[in-house]
Order: structure tokens, then sequence, then C-alpha cells
């Protein structure tokens, strides 16, 4: 698998990940999916695939002085951005697939958006549940279908046109488990148990067309795929292609869609 597919970032991506993607799209999922989980105070919580730490961040808050939340990951440098962010969170460098920890030694685990680039999907989700103690739960959110998000359908069909399928993959990559059916048996395992699957909706925000494409361009896997001057080509193309994305403030905003898996651990 290539990083696209992976949903692996250089270092420079994960700064402007956090400086700018988690304020534009991701910073309010986590509040979503923090609430799903239901955690109480004093509560011992894991993050798998933490990227820079949005939603370890906010479980920390949740769960007080008194719990424990654990981030984990597999990419170096989101890690070391994650670190910069909060001393809340104990910060761990691993795989989803072979979670580094005791059977039962959480009361949740949770993951937003990482489960669709984990090479063994079922694998990991066995492994949060194998750490989590009987009764606890884990919670992942994965995108709902490209086409539930326009305003990547449209920027997908944009780098497909100008540079080929490859790079069209890493904006398709994140919307692979939008199906709730496939979604629904993928999480049929016999360790887990009550699983419900909610669809919300969000909105994503971007201060203007050229903030969008640097986002989601020198944010994500695709900063070392695209050179400087296949940048520039499809920043003048996208300023004709997404102005139906701009509002009357002038600023970029389009409907997100997500699915919310929850289960209970037996």
């Amino acid at each position: 698998m290539n990083n696209g597919m992976t949903g692996q970032v250089i270092q420079s991506a994960a700064d402007v990940y956090e400086t700018f993607f988690v304020p534009a799209l991701f910073q309010e999922w986590a509040n979503q999916v923090a609430t799903v989980a239901q955690l109480p105070k004093g509560a011992r919580v894991l993050d798998v695939a933490c990227g820079t730490g949005i939603l370890a961040r906010n479980l920390a808050e949740r769960v007080g002085a008194s719990g424990a939340v654990v981030g984990l990951d597999i990419n170096e440098g989101m890690l070391t951005v994650a670190q910069r962010q909060s001393s809340a969170v104990v910060w761990r460098h691993g795989n989803a697939e072979a979670l580094p920890f005791d059977n039962d030694e959480f009361s949740a685990a949770l993951s937003q958006f990482g489960l669709m680039f984990f090479t063994d999907r079922k694998q990991a989700i066995q492994e949060m549940a194998r750490v989590v103690e009987p009764g606890g739960r884990v919670v992942v959110a994965v995108w709902d279908r490209l086409e539930k998000t326009q305003g990547y359908a449209k920027i997908a069909e944009l780098v497909q046109q100008l540079f080929g399928s490859d790079a069209a993959d890493a904006i398709r990559a994140p919307f692979c488990l939008g199906d709730r059916n496939e979604l629904q048996k993928l999480f049929s395992d016999q360790s887990l148990t009550d699983l419900q699957i909610v669809t919300r909706t969000g909105t994503a925000r971007f201060p203007s067309i050229d903030g969008w494409i640097y986002t989601e361009i020198k944010g994500w896997t695709l900063a070392d795929y695209l050179s400087d001057e296949q940048f520039e080509q499809l920043l003048a193309e996208a300023r004709i292609a997404l102005q139906s994305y701009i509002n009357a403030q002038g600023i970029v905003t389009f409907t997100t869609s997500a699915h919310i898996v929850s289960a209970t651990v037996v």
C-alpha cells in the first residue's frame, strides 16, 4: 500500500494537519465520538490512531484527573505534534493490529477516522476489544460514502482529471468504509455485543478555497506526491471548480457525513 492508502503523512504534513485540518474538519467530530462513548470520570481510555490527538485531548477533559488517556499512532510525525499539544495524554507509538497493552487494560477504546487505513481492519477491531475490560466500550468513527461529502467528491474528480487515479485514490481512500452493511459485517465478532451504528452529519469550514486546497494537499498524504508546480495547477483549477462551496460570508463550507460504531465488550 502507498501512503495514500495507509494514511501516512510526512512531518511537515502533520504540522499542517494540526494547525488547519483539525479546526476545519476534525474538532467537531471529536465531540460527537466522545459523546457516543459516554465515558465517566475516572475512565481509562485508549485512542487508537490518534493522529495529532484531537480526540485524545477531548477524552482527557472528560475523564478528568482521576482518569487516564493513552493516544497511540504508528506515525512518528503525528505523535511529535501530539506531544506538543498536551501533557495530559500518554502518547505511545504502536500498531493498531498488535496493540502493546495487556488484556482488559482500558475502560474503553476509541478510534476516529483511522480504521479505513489499517492493513487488517478485523484484527485491529479484535485488538481494541482485547484491551478493553468486559462491559467496556469500543467506539469507532469512519467517513460515510464519498458522495455523501460532496466537497471531497469534487476534489477527487478534479485531482483525477489533472493527475490520474493514484493521486485521486488518496482523496477517495478515507471514504472506503461508507457502506453501513459492510461496516456491520466488519464488527461482527464474538467479543462484541450491542452493536450500534449511527450516522451523523457535520460541517467542514475552511477560510477560503486556497486554504482548503492547501490543507487538503499539504496536510495529508499528497504532500510529498504533488510537485510545487502541480500544486499550483490544482489551486488554479480549484478556484474555478469549487466556487459553489463559498458561502455568503466568503468562507468554504460543505456538509460531511460519518458513521459512528459503538459496541460493548463481552
